[in-house]
């Protein structure tokens, strides 16, 4: 499939002078040397602790962007990676294709665009989920779709290969310090911006009338309301300051990378960690700990064990914003914090409430056809559909997680990629005691050593539900990526390839038809029986289940165990279908796409997730890479004014027997009022009380069917 996944990410790659690494690192090539000769020294030790600053001061910019924003809005913002990545392109075009100077592009980025994409997001997506009391869970699919959506307005505007070239607005010759160091004139203004932004930051927050009317929105927005404090302007403000925030690092990132619409992204997410290790509150810990962590990633090169342990090493140091993003998400645990001080535990979303079966049977046919269209094509588009079922397979387990179980999950890509490297694996005969199995072999023990590493994520949902839990299976699945998918020492020399009485695209697309109505059946019979009853008990309310005697702990397990089964089968054929472990198709942005993807077409549908499959292959092979994306990120970003998704909008639409409740009704949140504000909350109640005095029935007074 083309668009997210198809080129082979950026994240590490970076210009051959003055810098080398892999990931979010960046040590000077001559501290480097004096590492390789061997050199133990205070002097070294200094020099790479001066070369950490660098990224440690960029992470802790994030974090205090991250911050700041969450105080004042209540969100966070995990499209922050997208938006820095926005900005540094735009940088970019002004000032390599379109000749501005630096400082007057770097000023019309960081001073008007940033902010002004701020301000916009927050009219346009955040403040109407706010007014209609949106818990995390919305909040966090706008966001998710916010982040997919500026990724395919850059592949479309930009294209999808990375490029070089970033201007450094300080670039220049490095500062001496005494006893022979230096210093980048980069990482000195990056420290100032730190330093003015805390201060800026407290002091406001502290000795102004715009800070007591933040404190006031942040202990409780409908109260700050009624005190005649305007809400709005504190949210637009923090949402400005914010994406100023994500541009700063953008641009402070963008001249030691190849600017990637996929890999920037990621890299800019992974110092989330930062902002997580301070509970979403605290500049100050943010800032030690994204310095720290900048620092210590430095001074990790040092360390070079012999043997086998050496490439392990070697990828901690390279990754350590990822294991510190997981290593934090854990700690964190269930009492991770919304805009407002409580624990994440908002009721389920709209978008994973079971809805009625209106316009099932049509959704059934148009599902039908897309899949056996494809038995027509030939050629390249006959490969270009081979995708669909596999992925379909793959969004059938986010159904089965997130619509039947209500755990949100951000890492099933993850589950993907294991099934298709464990396929790989197999039939390469790289795992010690087993000799090379054939295809089909191969597959189905992959898949079967998958399920029980549903466990690394299902074990921290039973504590945990909402951000919290996105958080850590977002670490989960990138984990996986960074230390498993993209290490030589797993993907190189694998053979992975179709059965031979499977050769054929057409006879192999037929089987991989068979395999998905297997796993719909299986996933059907799921949610129809006594197992689906639990699951949606569980899935509506977490202590009402477990007050009726469901084992909510174990069946969280077991959706995540039957999860990352659906997703290492899915995984597994697309290897197949292409040939080839490809470590870019099973990347962390691909699975945040497909759970928006998911989310948007109606997360408990298990025909949303194969009509989602094929419109995210189609539009992209169809038409032009990074379409798919914004079209799942438009409608994920209006994720509040499709409850159910798509699925939910064609069953509200559906005829239905007169007197009966609509679809639309039965997916608003759960009361007589449905999706009123509070003043028509109000003046129905008030009629309601009047024609009731009056002898007429309640359901009379409020537009229902009466008893």
């Amino acid at each position: 499939m083309t668009g997210l996944g198809s080129a082979t990410l950026g994240a590490g790659a970076l210009h051959t002078t003055g810098l080398h690494t892999t990931g979010l690192h960046a040590i000077p090539r001559d501290a480097a040397v004096l590492h390789a000769a061997g050199l133990d020294s205070t002097g070294l030790t200094v020099d790479l602790a001066l070369a950490g600053l660098t990224v440690g001061s960029a992470a802790a910019l994030s974090g205090i962007g991250l911050v700041v924003c969450h105080r004042a809005t209540g969100v966070l913002n995990l499209a922050q990676g997208a938006q820095a990545m926005f900005v540094a392109y735009l940088l970019r075009d002004l000032v390599v294709v379109r000749g501005w100077p630096v400082w007057p592009a770097v000023g019309c980025c960081l001073l008007l665009v940033a902010p002004a994409l701020g301000v916009l997001l927050d009219v346009l997506v955040y403040r109407p989920l706010q007014r209609r009391g949106a818990g995390p869970a919305e909040t966090m699919v706008a966001g998710l779709g916010v982040f997919v959506l500026l990724i395919g307005v850059v592949v479309l505007v930009w294209g999808a290969a990375p490029v070089g070239g970033a201007p450094s607005p300080l670039g220049g010759a490095p500062i001496a310090l005494p006893g022979g160091h230096m210093l980048r004139p980069d990482t000195v203004a990056q420290l100032a911006a730190i330093l003015v932004l805390a201060l800026a930051v407290g002091a406001t927050t502290r000795f102004t009338p715009f800070g007591l009317a933040l404190r006031a929105v942040v202990d409780d927005r409908r109260l700050a309301e009624l005190a005649g404090v305007d809400a709005d302007r504190v949210s637009a403000a923090g949402w400005a300051f914010g994406s100023f925030t994500a541009g700063l690092v953008g641009i402070a990132l963008a001249p030691y990378l190849l600017l990637d619409p996929y890999g920037l992204p990621l890299l800019v997410m992974e110092t989330m960690a930062v902002a997580v290790a301070a509970r979403l509150r605290s500049i100050p810990v943010a800032v030690v700990t994204g310095l720290g962590l900048g620092v210590l990633q430095a001074e990790l090169t040092r360390f070079r064990p012999e043997g086998q342990l050496l490439p392990l090493v070697q990828a901690v140091q390279a990754n350590l914003f990822v294991v510190a993003l997981l290593v934090a998400a854990l700690l964190a645990g269930p009492g991770l914090a919304d805009g407002r001080g409580r624990p994440d535990g908002s009721p389920v979303p709209p978008w994973v409430r079971a809805r009625g079966g209106g316009g099932a049977w049509a959704a059934r046919a148009v599902c039908l056809v897309l899949l056996l269209l494809p038995l027509g094509f030939r050629g390249n588009d006959l490969r270009s559909a081979l995708l669909v079922p596999a992925l379909a397979l793959v969004l059938l387990s986010i159904v089965v997680v997130t619509g039947y179980g209500g755990q949100i999950s951000l890492g099933q890509a993850g589950y993907a990629g294991l099934g298709a490297l464990g396929t790989a694996l197999l039939m390469s005969g790289r795992i010690p005691g087993l000799p090379a199995l054939p295809a089909v072999p191969a597959l189905l023990f992959a898949v079967l050593a998958t399920a029980p590493l549903g466990l690394l994520t299902g074990w921290p949902a039973i504590r945990r539900r909402g951000l919290a839990l996105a958080l850590v299976t977002f670490a989960v699945g990138t984990t996986l990526s960074r230390f498993v998918f993209q290490q030589p020492y797993a993907t190189t020399g694998l053979v992975l390839d179709r059965p031979a009485f499977l050769a054929g695209d057409r006879a192999f697309y037929v089987a991989e038809l068979l395999l998905l109505g297997l796993g719909a059946a299986v996933v059907r019979a799921l949610h129809g029986g006594r197992t689906g009853r639990a699951l949606s008990a569980m899935r509506d309310h977490e202590p009402g289940a477990a007050a009726a005697g469901v084992n909510v702990p174990g069946l969280k397990l077991f959706a995540f165990v039957v999860g990352a089964a659906l997703a290492a089968l899915g995984g597994g054929l697309m290897g197949m279908a292409g040939r080839a472990f490809d470590p870019a198709a099973f990347d962390p942005v691909q699975g945040l796409l497909w759970f928006a993807a998911v989310v948007v077409a109606g997360a408990d549908s298990a025909l949303a997730a194969v009509l989602a499959a094929a419109l995210l292959t189609g539009l992209d092979a169809g038409t032009v890479a990074g379409v798919s994306a914004v079209a799942v990120g438009v409608l994920a970003a209006a994720i509040g004014r499709l409850p159910g998704g798509l699925a939910g909008l064609a069953a509200a639409r559906a005829a239905v027997r007169p007197g009966a409740p609509s679809a639309l009704s039965a997916a608003a949140p759960p009361g007589p009022a449905g999706r009123l504000s509070p003043a028509g909350r109000s003046v129905r109640a008030l009629i309601a009380a009047r024609r009731t005095a009056g002898g007429e029935a309640p359901g009379e007074a409020s537009g229902e069917a009466g008893p």
